[in-house]
């Protein structure tokens, strides 16, 4: 059938479409700079595709519904290179890449010669063919002289156009590049593989090559793949600028995306600086690199100096430190964080890693190491980026020794041997004594004495570190033993450790009123109120709302310890999480120690009958405070409020009854505008007050 037997409004309807979905593609991969949503873009590909396929004669092969992917193939084509893909020379060292200048700087007698620099992908090298400006052929590098036919499969990759725009490109044009699949896409993609129980891919490179070698397209089209040129293959019917960089300025003008970080540089001192500058944004990128490309810039100069071997003698990567090695685990043990989480650690065979000696990986949790099923004796590949932690990334089972066993959670905490927990969906355990754990010690000193907690004025991190690191405090309770004496004795301590001795100490003269102070405000929180004590406990997802609503509903703090939890359930806004956090805390011998500690040091509060249901004009309403009021202090407003019997929360939804908004409101206004909320200014909040005395 012909175009002729399609009416002429489709036909032109068609061909706008395309333009449109095309003109969208460059400006997201090329311009990095859309000019419609996701959204739109989707419904223009979806008309296109309704129009295509009611009238199967307006299809084209540049059409981007060809890039959805077609039925499998039985296996791939060999493709010979017109003009073989070479690979580069290495160097790992800034000697190497000294070396690699001069050499070019003798043979053709200039100094600091020009040189076209990119960073150098760490994904799967391909040619693309395009002939009267349309896409007709795609191959992997293979061995350079020989690669694989994976046309169906690029023509899914959304970066690589379909044809080329503008004009003046030659009639026949191979343009090499890089597939490489984005770090974000690669995460994004495992974590809907591990959702789904499908398997997940080994690391951004591999799952470029991966991808690009499915005997079905339709698998590729799945993958987040990207795509940037680096130079041209052969040309044929047109003629190129006479420099490397001047050709990518115009593959960029044709359609193709280019590395941003593509430049420019002068001699040695150049090609190094811009080495060290992508290097330290290395791990920030959106993709992995292994190192820079150096080429001659000038076309003429390359044609001079030619080859040698398989590698061109104008061009050379200079290689970063590996971030991913092969060593063995020799254990795995479990390391208690700040907050109680619980992350096993690798102990492995020492082994050089992006530069830096690794004897310790990171397992993350209980979770990932069941399922990358690690085991002492197993042989891993470890990863380390910049200054991120390193971590086992995958097991080599081929090398698995006999009679290894599965790890597993121990049911200890291996600082302090109270129990670990973990509630139903978490991924960490944790360790559930926080008042108890020296390893948890500086977090729960530090949430303790906080303003909204027990209040410590002064009390800050450098000393609670001091406090710890020096042995005065083990636990909350022992602040409460502290003297004048043990302050000044940890100050000078501190002092003398870190040098900082200051010159009035040295002459014997001794400031003694910030330890006064310190004495003086730890004394004054031993008068509390019962809220401010739960909350100051630290348990997790125990604020000072849900605290205040305990201290309510128990009245004293035996009552709400021995509670179990189909009681804890019957508090307001108490949830079977929470309910099992709060049980597992009591339930912890070393937590009620440390607070029978605290009640025989002094710590009292007032304790009532329990208000299972609360009075005043406001019971059973949430309101939400947002901006700044005028006659009163966010902390005074929910005072009052919960005085009258409200919930004071954190965020607004369909469950908040009403927001009070002072000025330069933002975004919990316009949330409660969008649901409907009651908005109450400050006036109506004032003139309430007033009525219900509050």
């Amino acid at each position: 059938m012909s175009h002729a037997k399609v009416p002429t409004e489709l036909a032109k309807r068609a061909a706008r479409l395309r333009a449109q979905i095309d003109d969208a593609n460059y400006r997201y991969y090329v311009l990095d700079n859309p000019t419609i949503s996701d959204p739109e873009y989707d419904r223009l590909l979806r008309e296109l595709q309704t129009l295509e396929a009611e009238h199967p004669e307006l299809v084209t092969p540049d059409s981007p519904t060809q890039r959805v992917g077609a039925r499998p193939s039985g296996e791939f084509a060999e493709v010979r290179h017109a003009i073989p893909m070479l690979s580069l020379n290495n160097a790992f060292s800034d000697e190497e890449a000294a070396d690699f200048v001069r050499r070019i700087e003798a043979a053709l007698g200039v100094e600091a010669p020009e040189f076209s620099v990119e960073p150098k992908l760490d994904g799967l090298a391909i040619s693309l063919r395009y002939e009267g400006g349309v896409f007709v052929q795609g191959a992997t590098r293979g061995d350079g002289s020989v690669g694989e036919d994976v046309t169906p499969n690029l023509r899914t990759v959304k970066a690589i156009p379909l044809h080329l725009r503008g004009d003046g490109w030659p009639r026949v044009l191979e343009v090499r590049g890089e597939v490489y699949m984005p770090k974000a896409a690669f995460e994004a993609y495992n974590a809907a593989a591990l959702k789904r129980g499908d398997k997940t891919l080994a690391n951004p490179r591999n799952g470029a090559a991966g991808s690009l070698r499915q005997l079905d397209p339709r698998i590729t089209a799945s993958r987040p793949l990207a795509f940037f040129a680096y130079g041209v293959g052969a040309v044929e019917g047109g003629r190129l600028p006479r420099t490397h960089s001047a050709t990518l300025a115009l593959l960029r003008e044709w359609g193709f995306p280019v590395s941003p970080l593509a430049a420019t540089a002068k001699g040695l001192d150049g090609l190094l600086d811009y080495y060290r500058r992508v290097g330290a944004r290395r791990d920030a990128l959106p993709y992995d690199i292994d190192g820079v490309v150096y080429k001659l810039d000038r076309y003429d100069w390359q044609e001079e100096l030619g080859f040698v071997s398989r590698a061109p003698r104008w061009a050379l990567a200079h290689k970063y430190p590996a971030q991913e090695q092969m060593t063995t685990v020799e254990a795995i043990d479990v390391q208690v964080g700040r907050t109680g989480a619980i992350t096993p650690v690798a102990r492995l065979k020492a082994v050089q890693v992006a530069g830096v000696t690794v004897t310790n990986a990171t397992l993350h949790n209980a979770d990932q190491v069941a399922r990358l099923d690690v085991r002492v004796g197993d042989t891993v590949i470890v990863r380390r980026a910049g200054d991120v932690i390193p971590e086992v990334v995958r097991v080599v089972p081929e090398r698995r020794p006999p009679g290894t066993h599965p790890w597993h959670m121990p049911k200890r905490c291996p600082v302090c041997g109270s129990e670990l927990v973990r509630e139903e969906g978490e991924a960490a355990w944790r360790c559930s004594a926080g008042l108890f754990c020296p390893a948890q010690r500086k977090e729960a000193i530090r949430h303790f004495a906080s303003r909204r907690a027990m209040d410590i004025e002064g009390l800050g991190e450098r000393y609670i570190e001091d406090l710890c690191d020096l042995g005065y405090v083990e636990t909350v309770a022992d602040l409460y033993r502290l003297t004048l004496e043990d302050f000044l004795e940890m100050k000078r301590r501190a002092d003398e450790r870190d040098g900082t001795v200051p010159e009035t100490a040295r002459q014997g003269k001794v400031a003694t009123k910030w330890a006064e102070n310190l004495v003086a405000a730890i004394e004054r929180s031993k008068q509390t109120t019962l809220e401010r004590f739960l909350f100051a406990l630290g348990i997790r997802d125990v604020g000072e709302a849900t605290a205040k609503t305990l201290a309510r509903h128990f009245g004293a703090l035996d009552a709400l310890a021995q509670a179990d939890g189909a009681a804890l359930l019957e508090v307001p806004d108490v949830g079977p999480v929470v309910a099992s956090r709060i049980a597992a805390f009591f339930r912890e011998r070393h937590n009620l120690e440390v607070i029978a500690r605290l009640r025989a040091a002094g710590v009292t509060w007032k304790e009532g009958a329990p208000q299972h249901n609360a009075g005043g004009p406001l019971a059973g309403q949430t309101a939400v405070l947002t901006g700044t009021l005028s006659a009163l202090t966010r902390d005074e407003a929910k005072a009052k409020l919960e005085a009258l019997g409200a919930k004071v929360a954190g965020s607004v939804s369909k469950k908040t009854h009403f927001v009070v908004a002072g000025e330069a409101a933002g975004s919990k206004l316009d949330k409660a505008r969008e649901l409907g909320v009651e908005i109450w200014d400050e006036a109506r909040l004032l003139a309430f007050l007033e009525h219900h005395g509050g």
